[in-house]
């Protein structure tokens, strides 16, 4: 990907290169994404999941909520779909000389769908409300690097989890930021950011209305953003939204209305776009890639993209045989053939992972895994049974409606192949009650885990992953080199410079192992006959705006 002109006009000197190196990674696409024509107005239906909480921007961190909540708010940054590129959106400008201190100008004329104007508080008022400890949100960790975050967050208890009753937070509101004016704000961080900027487009960085704040109620049954889309309804069975008139924006949608329609079994959704019952899916079925079965199913009308995505499985920081037993987890690791797995799994749609950043962000290095995510039998026995190997039933827990079945069944015998672990999958029915499984931080084994990229930086694949306290760091990893290296990084002014330190980092997670990966997924679509211009961005997501009906 090449960063473009566009992005950084209005961006200070030092931001210029962050942009521009952020985005220097590779993509590719199938000869599927050619389809041009189609016309304005009309309705479709794509394939949706069930959200873990109401569409609260700083409450979702997950991607059956964040791929609606992308359709109908704009932050102040948005990605290039076909490079990754931070552009302007709301932002007229962010402009830095020291990459600590910021300085943000909106543009005019934004809207949110309660026809109020998206002005520089909306943006100070969401910031600090995501932030503060007592309101819960998972997002909240995105806003660390602003001065005074720490005034925001509530005591811990001896046992690590947060304690807001008997130690509240000292404030409400973070020092670093400061409301100049209605169509500007200022930001300043604790340290030197270098990647700010690219960080902005995330979901969790959205403007709120000020309705949020008088009546949240209300906005849960019906959220409200200043992005193309508006929400007219929320059910368990389907999200419907319609074009906003009054969008502002540079990616006006072609459809008048979208419905995202909740599917248990990606089967299910993937027969219902065969048969042109839904017009769009983003999880083609494991069975259905082997020998591209997919592409004679759907000839021309399908997809096939290098994103900024991983997958990996978490060794259980609570279970008492495997936390401190790093043999044990080099074992486990070494045990899964993730090559053979690919090709009769996955039919060669995705990648061995061989660390734990994406290909496609500047920054990734080749190996930093080191050995132990290379597939080696002898040695995984070996060091399976130095190890005292592991008592009882080694299980692999997923989430049912994810069409993780397959590959965790052949990972868990090629564990039991290997090692003589008793290997078994454990099945959660949905992906919102898999996040609660995690969330009660008692679970024992195995889980698998994903990653989607929040936005096109090493740094996003490492420090909402593994930095002590982070929200997605499932493994409870805990190394203060780590976050210091972290810190170092961050700092950095030179984006060369930065990199070689989150790669030092990234190494590190080679010699501990919290989490082993598995590979990098490409992005899989299918369509129905009835649209056409689709479009999916470096974030696996579709691009609501681009697509039509013939």
């Amino acid at each position: 990907m090449r960063g473009r002109a566009r992005a950084v006009l209005a961006v200070g000197v030092t931001t210029v290169a962050l942009f521009a190196a952020a985005c220097s990674g590779g993509s590719g696409e199938s000869p599927g994404t050619e389809n041009e024509g189609g016309q304005a107005g009309g309705e479709i239906v794509i394939n949706g999941c069930t959200p873990e909480n109401p569409l609260i921007p700083g409450a979702t961190s997950e991607t059956c909520g964040g791929n609606v909540i992308d359709a109908f708010t704009a932050k102040l940054v948005h990605y290039n779909t076909e490079t990754a590129a931070p552009e302007m959106d709301i932002a007229e400008s962010i402009e830095t000389s020291d990459n600590q201190n910021f300085t943000v100008k909106l543009k005019a004329g934004y809207k949110f769908q309660d026809g109020t104007d998206v002005k520089a508080k909306n943006f100070v008022d969401a910031w600090n409300f995501t932030s503060y400890g007592p309101n819960g949100q998972a997002g909240s960790y995105f806003f660390g690097p602003i001065e005074g975050y720490g005034d925001l967050q509530c005591g811990t208890k001896s046992d690590g989890t947060a304690d807001c009753e008997g130690k509240a937070p000292k404030a409400k509101e973070m020092s670093g930021l400061k409301v100049v004016d209605d169509t500007s704000f200022t930001i300043k961080t604790s340290e030197k950011v270098s990647n700010l900027p690219v960080r902005l487009g995330y979901s969790a960085f959205s403007p709120l209305p000020d309705s949020f704040f008088s009546d949240r109620k209300a906005y849960e049954a019906k959220p409200i953003g200043a992005g193309p889309f508006q929400i007219d309804s929320i059910s368990a069975t389907e999200t419907v939204l319609s074009k906003f008139a009054d969008y502002s924006g540079a990616q006006k949608p072609q459809v008048d209305k979208i419905t995202f329609r909740v599917y248990q079994d990606d089967a299910a959704a993937y027969a219902d776009v065969v048969g042109n019952n839904l017009d769009y899916t983003n999880n083609i079925p494991t069975d259905q890639r082997i020998d591209g079965q997919f592409q004679n199913d759907l000839p021309d009308r399908n997809l096939i993209r290098e994103g900024g995505r991983y997958a990996e499985i978490v060794f259980s920081p609570y279970d008492p045989q495997l936390k401190d037993n790093l043999k044990l987890r080099q074992a486990l690791s070494l045990a899964v053939d993730r090559n053979l797995i690919a090709e009769q799994i996955f039919g060669g749609t995705v990648k061995p992972a061989d660390g734990w950043v994406s290909p496609v962000v500047d920054g990734y290095k080749a190996g930093a895994c080191g050995e132990y995510c290379t597939y080696d039998a002898a040695k995984a026995k070996s060091l399976y049974e130095e190890a005292g190997g592991y008592k009882g039933t080694l299980t692999l827990t997923i989430n049912g409606d994810g069409g993780h079945g397959p590959w965790a069944e052949a990972a868990c015998n090629s564990i039991k192949n290997a090692t003589g672990a008793n290997c078994q999958v454990n099945t959660v029915p949905d992906f919102a009650q898999f996040n609660k499984f995690v969330d009660a931080k008692d679970w024992k084994g195995l889980i698998r885990s994903g990653w989607q990229m929040d936005y096109p930086s090493i740094e996003n694949f490492l420090a909402p992953r593994f930095a002590k306290g982070a929200d997605s760091n499932w493994a409870q990893y805990d190394n203060p080199a780590f976050d210091k290296k972290l810190a170092e990084a961050a700092a950095a002014t030179d984006p060369a410079q930065a990199n070689t330190l989150y790669q030092e980092a990234e190494a590190m997670l080679g010699q501990d192992l919290p989490t082993s990966p598995m590979w990098y997924p490409a992005t899989v679509v299918g369509w129905s006959d009835k649209v056409t211009n689709v479009k999916v961005n470096a974030f696996g997501v579709l691009d609501y705006s681009a697509i039509t009906v013939k």
